[in-house]
């Protein structure tokens, strides 16, 4: 097992994490449930005690109680993009940084930037004012999380594009839940304050459905909770990681070039590193068949996204090279202290799952003292 003793460069984050700003997020089941609100409010509750505090880029969707609240604030003002004769107002984030705020409010940390941005998600402009050392207020909806990407489906029907990783949320140094029961938020909206009215029947009888939004009150409820539980009340990276390493055990989940579904699993282990409270790898073995110059290099894409992915998600991912994946997956669990093994059920052919020689049915067979977590092919309804 790995060490449990501190490292020296948990204090070298430490100090590099002293340096950075602050990130509180306010986040919900849904739009119009008063995230952006709220933040506002706590905008000028600091603001009266002396704060410096400015609107990085706060969007109140034309809904009057919101842009009444914005108030006397100092606004920064947008970068203007041109794109297809259309023009976009972007966060101007080398005015923030001249402007040199105590606290910038951001809202729609999913949003994708125009394309010529220096960076392509709104997210990663957060991430470069908290380095710059400037606090942020931001929000964003709880569908927006990647790890729940593939849940959000099969609870609502609904696939959202947008999203933001979960280490972005557990970067947060606060996380504040906004909820409203979804009897008010329908009232809200068939009041014309969520929508202007002609999207308010569409929205009804699509994404703002009771059963939609109960469960995604209940994914925000229960997602926000976790995170809180996992920074310990909002501590540094490095807090994070020496509370992880303390429990002696990892998680590692096994990628693929080849399969359809990897993305989906890494979501799932992710959720599960979470609810285990466990430090996790994402680990591809090169065999020989899977060395660079033999596959495709639509499968080297696919490959290198999914470990994207797992990254933006938390894991820590490598790339080895061993004789047999088997021999490979193992020899790495040894070494590195894995207690549980996620793999994906194969999509071989039929004869090789009668003939036994799948690496789901090896890993049974050889993976003495680790525990097994075989995912099937469909997620479960949650």
């Amino acid at each position: 097992m790995p060490s449990a003793q501190p490292r020296s460069d948990d204090f070298l984050e430490l100090v590099r994490r002293a340096r950075q700003g602050r990130l509180k997020a306010f986040v919900g089941p849904a739009a119009g449930v008063g995230k952006t609100y709220r933040m506002l409010q706590e905008a000028h509750q600091i603001s009266q005690r002396g704060i410096d505090v400015v609107i990085g880029i706060v969007e109140t969707h034309n809904r009057r109680d919101t842009a009444a609240l914005v108030g006397d604030l100092e606004q920064v003002p947008p970068r203007i993009i041109e794109y297809r004769g259309v023009r976009l107002a972007e966060l101007d984030i080398d005015a923030v940084k001249a402007r040199a705020p105590d606290l910038a409010l951001i809202d729609e940390v999913a949003h994708t930037n125009a394309p010529g941005s220096r960076n392509k998600k709104r997210y990663q402009d957060i991430l470069e004012l908290l380095r710059a050392g400037i606090n942020v207020y931001c929000a964003f909806n709880i569908q927006h999380l990647e790890s729940l990407n593939d849940v959000v489906k099969r609870a609502t029907d609904v696939t959202v594009h947008e999203t933001v990783p979960d280490s972005f949320l557990r970067r947060a140094d606060q996380i504040v839940n906004i909820d409203l029961p979804a009897d008010d938020l329908l009232e809200r909206l068939k009041g014309g304050k969520i929508y202007p009215p002609e999207r308010i029947e569409w929205a009804l009888q699509h994404f703002f459905t009771p059963k939609n939004l109960e469960g995604l009150r209940e994914l925000a409820l229960r997602e926000v909770a976790d995170s809180i539980g996992r920074t310990h009340g909002g501590g540094s990276d490095a807090t994070i990681a020496e509370g992880l390493r303390t429990t002696n055990e990892r998680l590692m989940v096994c990628l693929s070039s080849g399969s359809s579904r990897v993305k989906s699993m890494i979501r799932r282990a992710s959720r599960m590193a979470g609810r285990l409270n466990v430090h996790w790898y994402a680990v591809h073995v090169e065999t020989p068949a899977e060395d660079p110059l033999r596959i495709d290099a639509t499968s080297q894409r696919h490959l290198y996204d999914a470990q994207q992915m797992a990254r933006d998600l938390g894991a820590e991912v490598h790339n080895i090279k061993a004789a047999h994946a088997i021999d490979g997956i193992l020899e790495f669990a040894h070494a590195n202290g894995v207690t549980d093994i996620v793999i994906g059920v194969s999509e071989k052919r039929w004869y090789h799952q009668i003939l036994g020689t799948t690496v789901p049915q090896q890993l049974v067979r050889r993976a003495r003292g680790f525990d097994l977590h075989l995912f099937s092919i469909e997620e479960r309804q949650p």
